[in-house]
């Protein structure tokens, strides 16, 4: 079976997160702001190994989520009753672990832990970042979920949006569909002549005030990162 809990369904506890932080098992948060969304969160759902790496800190996991092949008996012993294994190949244990997240309504998704190390993780990760975007928009749940590092933060979104930013903060943009074409209102540098047919096109921005908008010729997803100011 590719599917399977481990757990009694009296054995798991009532979870009704509003604020829930997925953390994987790439580069663990050191900057005191991330440190924060994770201690703040409602539940912490760990991909798999992460949950080694968070109890490590001291932290306790709500969620573990993964085929358990690199978490120590006594670990899965001592959080049996929320674990879900889950063997199958299809998806990375990343998706996994927003599929059950998902199930549970929550407002806001923050992704920690999902870059750094190998690089060709660390680039599917950042890409599913904007199928989770439309994977909530069809289930109709009124959720925000972003990608956050000690670096910055992606944010992705389907269609014209008005976004915070603070003035000089270096911002990119990234799509997947080269037929798109985003009008740029708030950003240093023009973007409407932007073919996006390869990452790099739309990066390296800056924004000019306290918020700007993007513009799309039709709704396509898209992310937006947002340079941590500083670096």
């Amino acid at each position: 079976m590719s599917n399977q809990n481990t757990y009694n369904a009296a054995e798991r506890p009532v979870l009704q997160p509003d604020s829930v932080v997925i953390l994987a098992a790439g580069d663990f948060p050191r900057s005191e702001a991330v440190l924060r969304l994770l201690d703040e969160a409602d539940l912490i759902a760990c991909c798999d190994r992460a949950a080694v790496n968070l109890v490590a800190t001291g932290r306790v996991p709500g969620l573990i989520v993964g085929d358990l092949d690199s978490i120590p008996e006594d670990l899965q012993a001592r959080y049996a009753g929320r674990i879900v294994l889950d063997c199958g190949q299809d998806d990375n244990d990343l998706t996994k672990t927003f599929h059950e997240v998902i199930k549970l309504k929550p407002s806001v998704i923050h992704i920690l832990g999902a870059t750094g190390g190998r690089e060709d993780h660390t680039l599917g990760n950042i890409s599913l970042l904007a199928d989770y975007r439309r994977e909530i928009e069809a289930y109709g749940l009124a959720c925000e979920i972003d990608m956050v590092s000690d670096y910055g933060v992606f944010c992705p979104a389907t269609g014209s949006r008005t976004f915070e930013s603070i003035p000089g903060q270096e911002i990119s943009i990234f799509a997947f569909d080269n037929t798109l074409r985003v009008r740029a209102e708030g950003l240093d540098y023009p973007t409407d002549a932007v073919v996006f047919d390869s990452l790099w096109k739309a990066s390296l921005n800056k924004a000019s005030g306290t918020s700007f908008t993007l513009n799309l010729n039709h709704p396509a997803p898209y992310l937006v990162f947002f340079c941590r100011p500083g670096l």
